[in-house]
């Protein structure tokens, strides 16, 4: 192909975005609808990328240092090879499915039992709330007349529960039919996503070298060069990020665990795990995580609440200075 027929090439492809932006504009409500179809369409495909970038990390794990000798005796056969990645996939399949089984049956009947607990402890912690603000107030009669006429009648409250949830059955029915349809749409986006995971996987080298290819032929060298080192740098960085992250989070629950049990609060398994999971958000997480703990705890022992705000603020300082520092790094 001529020079000359190369910048043609790249004078029409301009033209038809310039044309493209200028419709976009005079035309949002409809541009807008387009771009969520075609978010709509891909996001399988988003999903099963995220999936497969984190299974990854656990696959090349097992692959390389579980399925592979450093120093072999005679070179793999070829059967060895072809079935060593189905094999390692598989085995990172059965190690999520089994962290994910071991989490719900120890927080599940423990957050059974939590809220069974809530339910009975929320009628009398609302009852010491208001006998404490009688207490008090008791130098203003006329805050504590009016604290004592206040009285909560739990039976009421149920009843009109009930009878607004017969009023607006119509439009509880709706909300249920809107609740349906959108978790099948999620749990089929992400069986779509988990599929497309799976072959991303299995065909990475694969896909990884139709990649480079795709960026030889489309792009001038240097910045295919620049795509592919940004593209390396991503993925060693977010993957020893990844990693790190996950033990760290491991190890809070673990100190979360031992320390709630050995001053005996309440619910120490659960909000163990709770917070594990939580950590796994950088920043905030842990601290949704100690917000819901200190609910749990004040609501069933409010007198412990508060030391434990100081047990999360001690754990987060030796977590913050000794822990991450060395398990996560820069990463």
């Amino acid at each position: 192909m001529s020079p000359s027929s190369g910048n043609q090439k790249r004078i029409l492809i301009l033209t038809v975005c310039i044309v493209l932006f200028l419709l976009s504009l005079q035309n949002i409500p409809i541009a807008l609808a387009f771009l969520g179809k075609i978010l709509q369409i891909i996001l399988p495909f988003l999903v099963g990328l995220c999936i497969a970038f984190v299974f990854n990390v656990p696959m090349r794990l097992i692959e390389t240092r579980l399925l592979t000798r450093k120093k072999p005796k005679k070179p793999p056969g070829k059967i060895w090879l072809k079935v060593k990645r189905p094999l390692s996939l598989l085995l990172t399949l059965l190690l999520v499915a089994t962290l994910v089984f071991v989490v719900l049956f120890l927080i599940l009947p423990e957050l059974s039992r939590s809220m069974q607990q809530l339910a009975k402890n929320v009628p009398p912690f609302f009852n010491q709330i208001q006998q404490w603000l009688q207490r008090q107030a008791s130098g203003s009669n006329l805050f504590s007349e009016w604290l004592s006429r206040i009285q909560i009648d739990w039976n009421k409250i149920a009843e009109q529960f009930l009878s607004m949830l017969q009023g607006g059955a119509g439009n509880l029915m709706n909300l249920t039919f809107q609740a349906i349809v959108s978790v099948i749409g999620a749990v089929v986006t992400f069986v779509l996503g988990f599929v497309f995971a799976v072959y991303v996987l299995l065909q990475k080298e694969k896909l990884g070298l139709q990649c480079r290819k795709f960026l030889a032929a489309y792009l001038p060298k240097p910045t295919a060069i620049k795509i592919r080192q940004v593209v390396t740098l991503a993925d060693h960085t977010f993957t020893r990020f990844l990693s790190g992250q996950c033990l760290e989070s491991a190890i809070l629950g673990a100190l979360f665990f031992l320390s709630m049990t050995l001053f005996r609060f309440p619910y120490p398994l659960m909000i163990s795990i709770l917070i594990a999971f939580t950590s796994l958000v950088p920043l905030f997480g842990s601290l949704v995580g100690c917000g819901i703990g200190l609910l749990f705890i004040g609501i069933a022992e409010p007198g412990k609440a508060f030391w434990f705000l100081l047990l999360f603020v001690a754990i987060q300082q030796i977590e913050g200075n000794l822990i991450y520092p060395y398990v996560v790094g820069n990463s």
